[in-house]
């Protein structure tokens, strides 16, 4: 097969929702009909101690969240098809941020009871911006929930975005017998629990059939005719280039835990997500069509199998084709690196390939060469864009509770620190070390993952800081003089670069009035 038909094959996309949504749960299921998994796993189920094959952390499964971005790529209809399951939890959102920029289009999960709620409303700004073809799923909907039209309202207000149905519901909650596709004009009958068989699908090109009345009752026939009448005169006609424009949104309904409109969300899906698109670079635009190989690492996990300690950077290719064992050149370091063992991702599995095209996202074991906006090309210098830098938020001193497991706290730290969900500084005056996160529960994560990981234990001691700021300064006497006069104020991150550690908004507008040749940057990228 051409490069090109590899190219065109390729479907990368990312799942974002609230938590709780069922996010997790849909892929699970598209997992399943694309044949990669065999059973489903219960994200949240005491009877079913098969956790989910995206949540493949402890943590993950002790909790019932997602708090990692995990990469899964199955074959379906020919297509390649690669999801990146993200968190939905706001103390994450740092991982998230940075997925969507690997994907090329988003699917966002909605609860039909809870409506749009208000991570969905940050993650698909972020979309927005990008103008990412979007895909919206209502999920749940064999519970009670919202009415379908003040769903349809909601998404549109909320969410900034132009929405047109491609399936309908036939009754919600106890009532709910199923959804009508006017994708593929279809009914598709509900039964709870049971896998969806091809006798529950009926081809109804026309409303006034009356199979429909046979199949749903006559008072759910006439209801979903007076639905689809509305939908048709208020709604705009589905268009396939509007929508990669980001211009306009299909909206499914279904009920992921049940197997049911998930088929007929992925078969769309199919037909209407775009290929690898291009991707920006501060030197030029990169096309998926060009020969010479580049990609950029979005992210970076230690320890996704911990019996093995190994650390994995995530590569989106964006152009070319990637080799195994063939020299690729690390821009921000100014060297050639080869790769004996690249792997394709089932979440925690793992599996060697000796090629890789743009849309794949393919890990590479690290020991330590890689941060995350890094660039691997053939030679070209290229930097990659719209990669969020991380800002901390909230502050604390880590201390150590086993003397005895310094060492293994020290490369945990450092191991973790790289992922880019935290940040670490150390103390000029008194070397103690604070870590900076964008959410409280990120603190959790970090103390959880060091014991179960690394063996080593530690707490947390509240630090009243409210910025770190990357200080620079062209004079180095200027420099010399302000790091002797706010020693206590002064720490290094994990690359050693000097940081500021204002206490209040108050002292950080008065260290930059009595230091003007000072320069004081909010992201470390400066």
């Amino acid at each position: 097969m051409s490069r090109i038909e590899e190219i065109n094959k390729r479907k990368t996309f990312g799942i974002i929702a609230h938590p709780d949504a069922g996010k997790t749960t849909l892929t699970e299921k598209l997992l399943l009909f694309g044949g990669a998994i065999q059973e489903a796993g219960a994200v949240k189920s005491n009877k079913i101690k098969k956790s989910t094959t995206s949540d493949f952390m402890e943590i993950e499964k002790q909790r019932g969240i997602s708090v990692a971005t995990s990469v899964m790529a199955f074959e379906y209809r020919d297509k390649q098809i690669n999801i990146l399951d993200t968190p939905g939890h706001k103390d994450f959102a740092e991982d998230t941020y940075r997925t969507l920029t690997a994907v090329d289009s988003v699917i966002v999960v909605i609860d039909v009871a809870k409506g749009v709620e208000t991570q969905t409303e940050k993650l698909v700004e972020v979309c927005r911006m990008r103008n990412t073809p979007i895909i919206v799923f209502v999920n749940k909907l064999d519970r009670e929930g919202k009415d379908g039209f003040d769903l349809l309202d909601e998404i549109e207000i909320k969410l900034g975005l132009k929405v047109t149905p491609l399936s309908w519901p036939v009754g919600m909650g106890q009532l709910f017998r199923g959804v009508y596709s006017l994708y593929e004009k279809n009914l598709i009958l509900f039964s709870p629990h049971g896998k969806q068989e091809e006798e529950d699908i009926f081809k109804i090109n026309n409303l006034e059939d009356p199979l429909l009345e046979n199949k749903v009752g006559k008072n759910a026939a006439n209801a979903l005719r007076e639905d689809i009448h509305t939908l048709v005169s208020v709604y705009p006609e589905f268009n396939r280039d509007v929508y990669l424009k980001g211009d306009l949104c299909p909206v499914f309904f279904g009920s992921a835990v049940n197997n049911f409109g998930v088929r007929e969300l992925l078969d769309c899906f199919v037909d209407i997500a775009p290929n690898p698109l291009a991707r920006e670079t501060e030197e030029r635009s990169v096309h998926p069509e060009e020969e010479k190989f580049s990609g950029f690492v979005f992210k970076i996990h230690a320890n996704m199998d911990p019996k093995h300690r190994d650390r994995i950077a995530f590569l989106r290719i964006c152009s070319g084709t990637f080799e195994r064992n063939t020299n690729y050149y690390h821009v921000r370091q100014e060297k050639n690196m080869k790769f004996a063992n690249p792997t394709a991702f089932m979440a925690s599995k793992k599996s060697v390939i000796d090629e890789a095209f743009p849309g794949d996202i393919i890990g590479l074991y690290d020991s330590g060469n890689f941060k995350i906006g890094d660039s691997l090309t053939q030679g070209e210098i290229l930097h990659f864009k719209g990669i969020p830098s991380f800002s901390p938020e909230q502050f604390r001193f880590v201390n150590n509770t086993d003397p005895m497991k310094t060492k293994q706290l020290n490369k945990g730290l450092d191991q973790l620190m790289d992922e880019g969900v935290a940040q670490l500084f150390t103390k000029e005056d008194n070397g103690r070390k604070i870590i900076g996160t964008v959410g409280a529960l990120q603190f959790d994560v970090i103390q959880y993952r060091l014991k179960n990981e690394y063996g080593a234990s530690c707490d947390y001691e509240p630090v009243n800081l409210y910025k770190a700021c990357w200080v620079s300064c062209e004079n180095p006497v200027t420099m010399k003089e302000f790091v002797t006069r706010r020693k206590k104020d002064l720490a290094k991150d994990t690359d050693g670069n000097l940081v500021f550690l204002a206490e209040s908004a108050w002292s950080l507008k008065m260290a930059q009035e009595n230091h003007p040749d000072v320069e004081f940057h909010f992201t470390s990228e400066f």
